[in-house]
């Protein structure tokens, strides 16, 4: 059964009351998981790294990043309170961490044990360790890498899961664990991978699901979609493609003020994105093809059968003149119809009469 995470991200404006009216949304929409971000601006940024042009043009406000992100940030306190309502739903929380105090409070306070690593930490090695060495299962998110860089990253992953603390990191360590058979059974019962574009909204012409199928094959991993296109049409695409996992941004209203709003769906699209995701699932079956329940009783009224289209008396001979194929499929199969011909009837028949022997 496919994961559904809804990624609240930061559409809560730094807002715990709007983060509360997330969940419940993510909630009622029938989502498994709903997803926040965690981290400290001072810790994630510069105070001179400059926004993305997307959250330029979305926010309509040219800030630096810290600035911005400073007014995304939740307290601790508030993360407490959110994952506490989550358990009362029955909806799972998660977070992605985007700085090493952050990561440390999603696991040692709020004792998660499925962390999301972001696309742009793809490269962060020192961080990706840290997620490795807490032993939690780990979605890795893979938004504008090359397959070496995954590659670099499971192996600094396959050191952490495999290694001890004082092992000494370095890249020939993290190529070794990745190609030992250790290090690969640890990928597999600890790592999934995400597709993912990271543009928002992401052009449908660079969404590139096929991504997915080569991600299976090169790392023998599970592999979700995390979608930042707009609508519903892609993440459904990549659920009926075999995503274990898929991801999208919503938010309460898209004309709210923030970097994510535009690029999410409103609680209506979420909803049936959901249901959508539910109905591909059924529809997926089980790959057996054979007649199914609700065909075997249209099976006689949409096949054929030998019959008559004349006359026909004892001893007469069935030709292409007094033999054809018409509804219903209770009779004699089509495929005798070359049998039949040039044999002699063995008794009378009435025009339109189906053959049964």
């Amino acid at each position: 059964m496919t994961l559904i995470i809804a990624e609240a991200g930061v559409n809560h404006n730094g807002d715990e009351s709007l983060a509360i009216e997330l969940i419940n949304v993510a909630h009622k929409a029938g989502a498994d998981a709903v997803k926040f971000q965690t981290f400290n601006a001072k810790s994630l940024v510069t105070a001179t790294a400059k926004q993305a042009e997307y959250q330029i043009s979305n926010t309509k406000k040219v800030e630096s990043q810290l600035t911005m992100l400073s007014r995304l940030e939740l307290s601790h306190d508030a993360h407490q309170r959110l994952i506490n309502y989550c358990n009362q739903l029955g909806i799972q929380f998660l977070s992605t961490a985007f700085d090493s105090e952050s990561l440390r409070f999603l696991v040692h306070t709020l004792q998660l044990k499925t962390l999301k690593i972001a696309s742009g930490e793809i490269t962060n090695a020192p961080f990706i360790l840290e997620h490795a060495r807490t032993g939690c299962d780990l979605i890795l998110s893979t938004g504008m890498s090359t397959l070496a860089e995954i590659e670099s990253a499971l192996g600094v992953i396959a050191f952490g899961l495999t290694k001890s603390s004082d092992s000494t990191p370095s890249i020939e360590a993290f190529t070794a664990a990745y190609m030992s058979l250790e290090g690969k059974k640890a990928l597999k019962d600890k790592v999934r991978l995400l597709h993912c574009t990271t543009e928002y909204p992401a052009p449908f012409d660079e969404i590139n699901l096929k991504a997915m199928d080569t991600l299976a094959s090169v790392f023998s991993l599970q592999v979700g979609y995390s979608d930042h296109s707009q609508g519903i049409t892609i993440p459904i695409a990549a659920a009926a493609r075999g995503a274990s996992i898929i991801e999208k941004h919503f938010t309460l209203d898209n004309e709210m003020s923030g970097p994510d709003h535009k690029a999410s769906l409103e609680p209506n699209e979420l909803t049936a994105m959901v249901t959508a995701i539910r109905t591909v699932e059924v529809a997926m079956g089980d790959g057996v093809k054979t007649p199914q329940a609700s065909e075997l009783k249209n099976i006689n009224v949409a096949r054929k059968s030998l019959v008559t289209v004349n006359a026909i008396r004892k001893g007469d001979i069935f030709s292409t003149d007094n033999l054809a194929v018409k509804r219903p499929g209770t009779g004699a199969s089509p495929y005798l119809y070359w049998q039949r011909l040039g044999t002699k009837a063995d008794r009378d028949y009435a025009i339109g009469e189906v053959i049964f022997d």
